[in-house]
């Protein structure tokens, strides 16, 4: 498949005045939701693909071909521009190469590579901590140098703010630019005092996630140089509730004929695009009909 148009596209996010809110996504079927709401972009997290192909928690437990894999099907099902949480790159500086080169075969539209240290190491009691200045450069320049198209967003990602403080992310947040970086991305701005702070020192594009409710206003965000700011992953915890209650019921004995909330014949024939198999049976087979 041909990613470049998707590509473009979500570099006009990055370089354009608004910020946008990414729908989270996690399958095929919930990309195209997203895209036939009209979402900009979809957002693929770490934590997010742990709970769809593992079942586990957000430990760094998937693989990176685990990862590239689902995010390969889910830019597969249609044209909606994949963001993608790629962790610390699953390792060092040349395993982040690797990582680029697989989730950039896979489609995806932009990623981001972390300075956390992961994953947990022995002893450290939970808490999470921060690789080093030098070793966060290295990561972000041996992505740049992994890609080939350069359409490719590479987004440098820390937690600094959160763990060492706002001084210390601005020393990440300029080291990752200087590397060459196309945006970087702040975790844990909970105020706009924080932001204010970070706009007047950083140039590149601004990503936020665990953004605090003073940061809820997408106008505000967006002159602040925000583009992208997440509002978390309420879609898969929407969709386990469904399914559990969905499946409590009918073990209670309830009816499928009298379930609620029951995803309609005509919204399921969008989603799984049988207008096209149909017309493709027609061409191809003869016959579109079942």
């Amino acid at each position: 498949m041909q990613w470049t148009e998707r590509r473009e596209r979500f570099c006009a996010i990055l370089q354009g005045k608004a910020c946008v809110h990414p729908a989270s996504v996690y399958d095929p079927v919930s990309a195209r939701i997203a895209e036939d709401l009209g979402f900009e972009l979809g957002m693929f997290a770490g934590s997010i693909a742990s709970l769809t192909v593992l079942g586990a928690p957000d430990q760094t437990l998937i693989t990176l071909t685990e990862f590239a894999d689902q995010a390969h099907r889910i830019c597969r099902a249609g044209n909606l521009p994949l963001l993608v949480d790629a962790d610390h790159g699953y390792g060092n500086a040349l395993n982040v190469m690797r990582t680029v080169e697989e989730l950039e075969s896979a489609g995806i539209a932009a990623l981001t590579i972390e300075d956390t240290a992961l994953p947990q190491a022995y002893g450290g009691g939970g808490a999470a901590r921060l690789i080093s200045l030098d070793e966060g450069v290295g990561k972000m320049k041996a992505a740049i140098a992994a890609r080939r198209d350069p359409r490719l967003a590479i987004i440098g990602r820390t937690s600094a703010l959160a763990l060492t403080g706002l001084d210390d992310a601005l020393a990440r947040g300029k080291a990752y630019a200087a590397a060459g970086v196309d945006a970087l991305f702040f975790l844990g701005v909970r105020t706009r005092t924080q932001l204010e702070a970070i706009a007047a020192e950083i140039r590149l594009p601004i990503v936020l996630g665990g953004a605090g409710p003073e940061l809820a206003e997408r106008e505000y965000l967006g002159s602040a140089g925000v583009r992208i700011c997440l509002q978390g992953h309420q879609p898969f915890m929407a969709a386990a509730a469904a399914v559990h209650e969905t499946m409590k019921a009918l073990r209670a004995g309830t009816p499928p004929a009298k379930l609620a909330n029951i995803a309609s014949a005509q919204l399921m024939q969008q989603l799984s695009r049988d207008a096209d198999y149909a017309r493709w049976g027609e061409s191809f087979l003869g016959s579109g009909k079942k």
